[in-house]
């Protein structure tokens, strides 16, 4: 009894408390709390440069500078199942600090010399005034303008007015807003997601963006929570096709398990296993004609698997991970197939197997299990 004391269930005489309050209990307890004080408030979460390619096609070098801030507005009310950014996030952040921020970025890349694109991550949205001060907003836009650095952003939907558009342009004409989708599908934006807004919002943003001719680049999940392999594989495809004319790029997102999130919870009960490697191999080659045709390219399809090869990311059985994670990552610079010639291992037949599994059964989760590790380790997984 002294176990559910607190939590005011149905039928106990108080008013009962809603999941979202339960399930993101550990983010408020005093030991969480404590952590985020403990972050400092004057430099950024992370900052580091990987090789990119610019909107024309050339490679280049992208410098990519997560701020740590108050966090998503989203997650304040209710939150996405699956993202754990809160984790990064500080309650107290100003404008000082995010210039303070700013410039350490500037000062370990010496002023971005040498890297033609500058990424700025929130964990949230840089254009959502709730979240970010207005006077930063500007000096990053500003800076960038500046400095000649093509620019990407993100942004949920409902920031991307005709209004907030105009504002930003007015400071920096040319730059690129991520909208992260996940899906293009309703049923699983609102039940597998909890993403808060429809793909009708996404269609309105794009019409915005449009109409100020900055450049969008669509985020997709593979694998959201409450979905079976074969699902995530048939559906992904699907969704890439959907949203490629509308896109100047496409990033897909295989689930990766992020601390204190909805799906953390099921993988930590077994009840959910990120994708396997083969699943974005097959993704990529089925979506690649759809994208590739005869004239030309319809957008450009990036995956990047985060924490590939580990257990809480997209992993196979653990001998030829590396080396498919590589080919994958060689993909979205180069958009050739030949990266995936020769990658062979036992472990295919399996996830097959898998696949087949999931298309025949009347199991709409899955019949997956995790496949590598002692069960007691994977429980015990930080």
């Amino acid at each position: 009894m002294t176990l559910y004391a607190n939590n005011r269930l149905l039928g106990s005489g108080g008013k009962g408390l809603r999941i979202h309050d339960l399930v993101k209990a550990p983010a408020n307890t005093p030991w969480a709390v404590a952590k985020q004080q403990s972050w400092d408030a004057s430099e950024p979460a992370t900052v580091y440069s990987t090789p990119e390619v610019r909107w024309d096609g050339e490679p280049c070098s992208a410098v990519t500078v997560i701020l740590r801030t108050k966090g998503c507005h989203w997650w304040w009310s209710s939150g996405c199942t699956f993202c754990g950014y809160f984790n990064d996030t500080r309650d107290d952040v100003t404008s000082e600090d995010l210039h303070a921020q700013w410039q350490h970025a500037l000062d370990k890349f010496e002023g971005f010399e040498g890297h033609d694109m500058v990424k700025v991550y929130t964990s949230g949205s840089l254009l959502e005034d709730r979240e970010i001060p207005v006077d930063f907003q500007a000096t990053v836009l500003g800076d960038c303008a500046r400095l000649g650095k093509e620019l990407v952003v993100e942004s949920r939907c409902e920031q991307l007015t005709e209004a907030k558009l105009a504002w930003a342009t007015g400071i920096n004409p040319n730059f690129t807003v991520a909208i992260g989708l996940e899906a293009y599908d309703d049923e699983v934006l609102r039940f597998h997601v909890n993403k808060g807004f429809t793909t009708s919002s996404w269609e309105r943003a794009v019409d915005q963006l449009n109409a100020f001719d900055l450049r969008v680049k669509t985020y997709l999940m593979f694998k959201p929570p409450f979905m079976s392999e074969a699902d995530a594989l048939d559906h992904c495809v699907k969704w890439i096709d959907a949203v490629a004319d509308r896109s100047d790029e496409i990033s897909v997102n295989p689930m990766n398990i992020q601390r204190g999130t909805v799906i953390d919870r099921l993988h930590r009960h077994q009840e959910y296993r990120p994708p396997w490697l083969w699943s974005l191999v097959a993704m990529i080659r089925s979506s690649h004609g759809l994208i590739h045709t005869n004239n030309g390219a319809r957008t450009r399809l990036i995956v990047h698997p985060t924490a590939g090869g580990k257990i809480r990311g997209s992993h196979n059985c653990g001998t030829c991970d590396a080396e498919v994670v590589a080919a994958i990552e060689r993909y979205a610079v180069s958009a050739d197939l030949m990266e995936f010639e020769g990658l062979s291992c036992d472990c295919e037949r399996t996830w097959q197997a898998e696949l087949q599994r999931d298309r025949t059964l009347p199991v709409p989760l899955g019949t997956s299990k995790p496949r590598r590790g002692s069960a007691l380790d994977i429980l015990r997984a930080p």
